[in-house]
């Protein structure tokens, strides 16, 4: 009797999200900034030549290496009080990476949790929580964090506080959406009639169909935070001198623009290539995770 051929085995679930995100080169790009970022973000005191609060009083706005009167102990330069930019900015990586991974998680954990409670909850508490979501984001999400920072106190800790209730309802409303399209499934209903209680239908049958999307919203939060992070640093609201993040660097260095523009346009370029990368990196993540973008 003759053998049957072997069906070909089907790729893992890795390989196939590999497959399609690599067939995004802005995303694969974006990746390998977004890796190099983290690297510098976890190794910065390593990699950094010198502490970045450590001033160097007789060398005060020093130009970049390669301009006239530069030197190379300060290879992009120092700022109005002699402190190495090029450790700044590397240290400054290390916060705007810790307000992206805050950020995220606490927006995310919170989102989620009333989402699947709005979409497997009564009507009367869906609505009193979409509405509650609605009022939030009636409100520029740039002001509502401001005025939420201006209440709580100028700080780091609560500008990320402030971000985080702001982009909290784009989950909410994400993972709500998911469940009231998943909670109709076969899947769903034979779990509900073999006596899975509400606990184990919300967390473990409905919400692992549900996380697609919800990743996608994680990638392109991770980039808002850094960008609002930034922009109340810059307004003073958020991290404060000396600390090197990029947006209080900014701040610091708005009144020597037309005087040195290296102090201005080293921590722009790092927030823009940065934010720029991530959101490349969540297109490509898109176009692997739903099925819709995917080709046959």
């Amino acid at each position: 009797m003759a053998e049957t051929a072997a069906a070909p085995a089907r790729p893992s679930a890795l390989a196939e999200f590999w497959y399609y995100f690599r067939e995004n080169r802005g995303a694969v790009i974006g990746l390998w900034f977004f890796a190099v970022f983290v690297f510098v973000a976890i190794f910065a005191p390593l990699i950094a030549p010198y502490d970045p609060t450590e001033q160097f009083r007789q060398s005060t706005l020093v130009p970049p290496a390669w301009e006239e009167g530069g030197s190379w102990a300060f290879p992009l330069g120092t700022d109005p009080l002699g402190r190495d930019m090029l450790s700044r900015l590397l240290n400054g990586a290390r916060y705007s990476f810790f307000v992206g991974i805050v950020v995220v998680v606490v927006a995310a954990s919170g989102g989620i949790l009333m989402g699947l409670v709005a979409g497997f909850g009564p009507r009367w508490l869906d609505t009193i929580i979409m509405r509650f979501m609605d009022v939030i984001l009636a409100f520029p999400s740039l002001l509502l964090a401001l005025v939420l920072v201006a209440i709580l106190g100028p700080s780091l800790t609560n500008a990320m506080i402030a971000i985080a209730l702001v982009l909290q309802p784009h989950y909410v409303r994400l993972t709500r959406a998911s469940v009231l399209s998943e909670r109709t499934k076969d899947y769903v209903i034979s779990a509900r009639v073999a006596g899975a209680r509400l606990p184990r239908l919300m967390f473990v049958t409905v919400l692992p169909n549900c996380l697609a999307p919800i990743i996608v919203q994680a990638a392109l939060s991770f980039s808002t935070a850094i960008l609002d992070a930034a922009a109340l640093g810059f307004l003073g609201m958020g991290a404060q001198p000396p600390t090197p993040e990029w947006g209080t660097m900014l701040a610091e260095a708005r009144e020597f623009i037309l005087r040195a523009w290296w102090v201005v346009t080293f921590p722009g370029l790092a927030i823009l290539v940065t934010v720029l990368a991530i959101n490349l990196m969540g297109d490509g993540l898109r176009d692997a995770l739903d099925p819709k973008l995917k080709r046959s």
